[in-house]
């Protein structure tokens, strides 16, 4: 196949990945974004999670618009979510959350990218990538024509697993000492559910459940997290507990055997014995695992939990989050949740989305530079989506200058972002 050339490259078409895409697209670049399915959405479609978290402080003050606000606006007009809402985990903890039916946002990522002039590739995979010192020159991607090389001024990874920074030779943070991959889940489907019996339950009732369920090695997880999806007595669960390294293949593989195994012992232990799903049946596995953390960039900074814990302020704040610190550990079934105050809010800096090394690159999604405990609180889908609005802007910046990714003027940058609709 003839090569094709653009300003942007986007590589992978999760929340984060259409977001950036869109972003540069609507600043004038000539953007390209490949995903390896059929769809757009990545964990929140093929992942089926269900819902997203984390757009506000527990007060209630919203920290998160723009581009993903956005998504969800589209979704409630056509019917694919109720919008904001709160539930209670089953820590006690209250949690803002948007529901959305996964089919139906499928289609406001088609036609969000398709306005904004996005050259979509679905079926498409990452072969190669080519590098000359600093700077990327070409992806070589695998579609259903053959190999393909798409030539970019500026690759924005936004794989989730860094497959291309991977393939470039970029630099990745290490796990410390006693610090494991946080699992992943396989996401199953259950209906009809009665919720006005099964959201009535008391929390003491559902801790009770959720340990008879792992003492029986029904739940690998002590919960019974459950999202809704809107307009229907159906519900997507979340409480399977996979334990992989997702960038090996192999174990990857076995992963989605596993978690559909989970799945399915859960889904029968949950239609016994939890109130309001005696006559709930398997709809349906996720069509991929839900995978929490594989790779990190290294980047020009790194956020810690204490920058987190302290608020700190940076000059080159590109978004804001609130999600506590919410780890998975990947040897039993409990999890760490870190409320960092009511009103709380933290800054992510640009320079944890620029790789080390590397002049015409930048990452987005659950990749970015940061510990393994703050990657624990950035990685949710609302920040994902806050902070590829800011990435593709600065993309676009980029492609149009003949600066490296990380010259970007702060304040332009942040400028641009308010423009349209992000709170800094």
């Amino acid at each position: 196949m003839n090569p094709i050339e653009c300003d942007v490259l986007a590589s992978g078409g999760g929340m984060a990945g259409t977001v950036a895409a869109v972003a540069a697209a609507r600043q004038g670049a000539r953007t390209v974004l490949f995903e390896r399915h059929g769809f757009l959405g990545g964990a929140a479609t093929a992942g089926a999670v269900g819902q997203f978290v984390g757009w506000e402080t527990r007060a209630g003050r919203r920290v998160i618009a723009g581009i993903g606000e956005e998504i969800v606006e589209r979704l409630q007009k056509i019917g694919g979510s109720g919008g904001h809402g709160h539930f209670v985990m089953s820590t006690g903890h209250r949690m803002d959350r948007v529901e959305y039916d996964t089919e139906i946002l499928k289609v406001v990522l088609d036609e969000i990218a398709h306005e904004a002039g996005v050259r979509v590739l679905l079926h498409s995979q990452l072969a190669q990538v080519s590098r000359h010192g600093r700077t990327l020159g070409s992806a070589t991607l695998l579609t259903k024509g053959g190999l393909l090389d798409v030539r970019a001024r500026v690759f924005i990874d936004t794989s989730g697993d860094l497959d291309l920074m991977a393939r470039a030779g970029a630099p990745f943070l290490a796990l410390e000492a006693g610090e494991s991959l946080q699992p992943a889940t396989m996401m199953f489907r259950l209906g009809p559910i009665d919720f006005a019996q099964f959201d009535g339950m008391s929390l003491e009732t559902k801790a009770a459940l959720s340990a008879r369920g792992v003492a029986e090695k029904a739940l690998p997880r002590a919960a019974l997290h459950c999202s809704r999806v809107p307009g229907s007595d159906h519900g997507w669960f979340n409480v399977t507990r996979i334990a992989i390294d997702a960038s090996d293949p192999f174990a990857l593989s076995d992963g989605e055997r596993e978690g559909r195994r989970q799945a399915l012992a859960a889904a029968r232990f949950i239609a016994t014995n939890v109130p309001g799903c005696d006559r709930a049946r398997l709809v349906a596995f996720a069509p991929q695992l839900g995978i929490r953390e594989t790779r990190r960039i290294a980047g020009l900074a790194t956020l810690t939990s204490d920058d987190l814990r302290n608020g700190a302020e940076f000059i080159d704040t590109m978004a804001l989050g609130a999600y506590p610190i919410d780890v998975h550990h990947a040897g039993g079934a409990a999890i760490t949740f870190e409320e960092l105050g009511a009103d709380h809010v933290y800054a992510l800096p640009y320079r944890i989305a620029v790789p080390q090394g590397l002049d015409n690159a930048l990452v987005a999604g659950r990749g970015l530079s940061a510990t393994h405990e703050a990657h624990g609180a950035i990685r949710v889908m609302p920040t994902a989506m806050a902070v590829a609005h800011a990435i593709g802007t600065a993309a676009a910046l980029t492609a149009g200058s003949n600066q490296p990714a990380a010259a970007i003027d702060p304040a332009t940058l942040r400028e641009k972002l308010r423009a349209g609709g992000a709170i800094l």
